[in-house]
């Protein structure tokens, strides 16, 4: 039994990153990114800060594995007017499927806002709201947590993960079972796994699991020297493999 229990201790952000373009530089980091992708439970890869749009600048620019745009608005003290009409410009100017507000703080009438915008607005559109906390223990390193205030109707990260690791361990004793040359190790939480095919590899196969979208996607990739010669072959066969594969393929 402990003779003595520390207490958590809020720091303040302003001490730790001092303004919002440090704090911004700071989150663009894989790292950090990572952090935060896997609060939301969503894929964040990204692209860019401090993008154009008209006279203002967007903080972050990422995009999620279907390849449409996630905005990033950062603000190291409580929300205010000021941010929210940045954001909704950034969300219409670069058309962007998902918005993600972090602030110090969120009023609750700008909570409500993103609520309403969840409601209205239809998938693949999200929008969320996240405070920033950082915490320390005594004299210990400070740790930067996201706390989700405001998401989605129907968002649950760890459902979402749970899908996913159903997912991919069925796939897997599918794979198993039929004696397939495609094999997945470590069935996890993942949004995508690549296989790939022939001995060296001349495609790849994506499989990509989408919440948002609520489907499932497969990417066939031409990697090899040959490629221009295979996609010659595959458009020549595109009515065969589409009446094979039952729909249109893009």
């Amino acid at each position: 039994m402990c003779d003595q229990l520390s207490r958590l201790e809020e720091v303040e952000l302003r001490n730790i990153w001092g303004n919002e373009p440090r704090f911004t530089t700071w989150l663009a980091e894989d790292e950090n990114l990572a952090l935060l992708a896997e609060t939301l439970g969503i894929d964040l890869e990204y692209e860019d800060q401090e993008v154009s749009v008209g006279d203002f600048r967007a903080d972050i620019l990422c995009k999620d594995l279907e390849n449409a745009f996630v905005i990033i608005e950062n603000q190291l003290e409580e929300t205010d007017h000021d941010h929210l009409g940045k954001l909704l410009t950034y969300s219409a100017g670069l058309d962007a499927h998902t918005v993600i507000w972090i602030a110090k703080k969120f009023r609750d009438e700008h909570r409500a806002v993103l609520d309403r915008l969840n409601e209205i607005t239809d998938d693949p559109f999200s929008y969320f709201g996240i405070e920033i906390k950082v915490w320390k223990i005594g004299d210990s390193d400070p740790a930067p947590k996201f706390e989700i205030v405001s998401k989605p109707n129907d968002w649950n990260p760890r459902n979402i993960n749970d899908w996913k690791t159903k997912f991919w361990s069925e796939l897997k004793d599918h794979f198993r079972r039929t004696n397939s040359n495609f094999k997945i190790h470590k069935p996890g939480s993942k949004n995508s796994v690549v296989f790939g095919i022939g001995n060296p590899s001349e495609f790849s196969l994506k499989v990509v699991l989408s919440h948002q979208k609520k489907r499932i996607g497969i990417l066939l990739s031409l990697i090899g020297n040959d490629s221009k010669g295979y996609f010659n072959i595959l458009k020549k066969s595109k009515e065969e493999i589409e009446k094979k594969f039952g729909e249109k393929l893009e």
